[in-house]
């Protein structure tokens, strides 16, 4: 099947919404993307133009969507591009969709934690996890390394005189 698949990277415009009719659960959000360029003449980056895209998601993307995203969030969407355009009293219009394969928070702005979901009853909406900040918890750094003995190729060894 020939289909155009998109990866954007923007900004969530719109609280997501959730709903759950019979043909299974899906959510949608608005997507800001705006492309930036470097500017000769003021030497510094600028805004250019701001693309918004309506972002469908379905079954647990929908799910995992309402629960995890809020306006504002820096994210990466990769979907399938939509274009819908529809003609009235002679004026033209047109929508770009994205349904969406895939979205996640862009680490490249800020960082997120990752927590595994729980398969719900059918016919259950989702809720919003409380986060960590919200419930102003502190959470430890994780041990990277280990007091444990090295193994023996990292342990320092005596310096050997050359002649």
């Amino acid at each position: 099947m020939n289909e155009t698949m998109i990866c954007a990277v923007g900004n969530v415009a719109t609280q997501p919404m959730y709903r759950d009719p019979e043909s299974g659960a899906s959510a949608r959000f608005r997507l800001a993307v705006t492309a930036r360029y470097w500017d000769r003449e003021k030497n510094a980056w600028t805004d250019g133009h701001t693309n918004f895209f309506t972002v469908w998601a379905n079954r647990q993307l929908a799910a995992n969507t309402v629960a995890s995203l809020n306006v504002g969030d820096p994210v990466v969407v990769q979907g399938r591009l939509k274009v819908r355009s529809e003609s009235r009293d002679g004026a033209s219009r047109a929508w770009a969709d994205i349904d969406a394969v895939a979205i996640g928070h862009d680490l490249s702005r800020g960082t997120a934690a990752f927590r595994r979901t729980v398969r719900q009853d059918p016919g259950t909406a989702p809720t919003r996890p409380a986060r960590d900040t919200d419930a102003g918890a502190e959470r430890p750094e994780p041990q990277w390394e280990t007091p444990a003995a090295e193994p023996a190729h990292r342990q320092e060894r005596e310096p050997v005189a050359v002649t």
